[in-house]
């Protein structure tokens, strides 16, 4: 049958009307609902400090009538209001870095969520700290250092592949720089931080997601373990009881020794900045010391916040390293018998003791 094009318009216009009331009948979509409300981040401030309160408000952009709004913090329920009520987030005690806000609003019969997010910095201004060189001693030259730490009397220190130089754990005498027992490990492997708990001598590699154990007497090698997150291996230290390790961002994460697990996290802040790429890391007096990779400085950090307290600036010993191939200030090691801090630097000629004080 041949149909007339008076007619073909005619259908075609009514199929148009009949998608049009369907869609209407349907009410809005999915995407439409997502934009009924949203955060006033106008209000919000870049970054806020840990001891701050942040008015969260909440624009109703369609004029929905709303029964109420749970609020969620990191995914943690912690209030919920009548209405389109005023919510304000307390700050104080929250984790530093980001804390993720979720409004679940529920109105006319139905629930929909919005997000924003607020950085967190630390309350605290760091102090500078003075120092004093007790006592200079040669380090070697070819030794790319990436972890550094005393073992009852004996300096303990890994290295990397930097500069044609093999990746290693040894022991040295710090008056020399000399290694008196090193082992290789497999040079597909970029040696990282160490740290010695237990008469155990962990050791982490850069990019493999693996780390060493070994005995720290023998040095014989004892586990290889993999990491249980998707995260590089930089520093490491340890409090007696568990084990920090840093990876190359602001994280200082926490270890379980028994089983090799992360199972927690702080952010590294100043009162207004995050301190990213925290490397060798040295347990001291209850604070962790920490290189910041490329600078020649050493933040002092709170190992339950993140805060930076403190600030150790050692730009002044770069200039005494005659070795026009050495690298950034690595190398952190405490001596608890003389409280002194021995620290050096990848292929630097010399290490430093060093008395600090306020």
């Amino acid at each position: 049958m041949r149909i007339h094009k008076p007619l073909i318009t005619i259908l075609l216009a009514s199929i148009i009307i009949l998608s049009a009331l369907n869609a209407a009948s349907c009410g809005d979509s999915q995407h439409d609902k997502e934009n009924y409300f949203s955060f006033d981040d106008s209000t919000l401030k870049t970054m806020y400090q840990a001891t701050d309160k942040v008015d969260l408000t909440l624009i109703n952009n369609k004029n929905k009538t709303i029964d109420s709004i749970a609020y969620f913090v990191n995914d943690k329920r912690i209030s919920s209001v009548k209405g389109n009520g005023k919510f304000t987030l307390d700050l104080n005690g929250k984790k530093l870095g980001y804390q993720n806000v979720k409004a679940l609003v529920y109105y006319e019969g139905d629930t929909i969520s919005t997000k924003t997010r607020v950085e967190v910095a630390s309350g605290i201004v760091p102090k500078l700290l003075n120092y004093t060189v007790v006592n200079t001693y040669d380090h070697d030259i070819n030794a790319f250092t990436e972890g550094f730490e005393f073992y009852n009397d004996t300096l303990m220190e890994s290295t990397g592949s930097g500069n044609d130089c093999e990746s290693y754990v040894a022991k040295i005498d710090y008056k020399t720089g000399k290694a008196y027992k090193k082992v290789l490990i497999d040079q597909k492997h970029f040696g990282e931080g160490i740290t010695v708990l237990n008469n155990k001598l962990y050791e982490l590699t850069w990019q493999s997601k693996i780390g060493f154990i070994y005995d720290a007497n023998t040095m014989k090698q004892l586990k290889i373990f993999n990491f249980d997150k998707n995260v590089e291996g930089w520093g490491m230290t340890n409090d007696g009881k568990n084990i920090y390790q840093s990876d190359g961002t602001e994280k200082i994460w926490t270890m379980d020794p028994e089983n090799q697990k992360l199972t927690d996290f702080i952010n590294v802040y100043t009162n207004d900045s995050k301190i990213k790429s925290v490397n060798e890391l040295e347990w001291i007096n209850g604070k962790i010391y920490g290189n910041i990779w490329t600078k020649d400085a050493i933040a002092v950090i709170n190992p339950q916040t993140g805060a930076v307290e403190a600030v150790l600036d050692l730009t002044a010993l770069k200039a005494k390293i005659k070795n026009p191939k050495a690298d950034v200030l690595n190398g952190i090691a405490y001596n608890k018998k003389t409280n002194t801090i021995f620290v050096t630097g990848k292929n630097w000629d010399k290490t430093f003791e060093l008395k600090v004080s306020e």
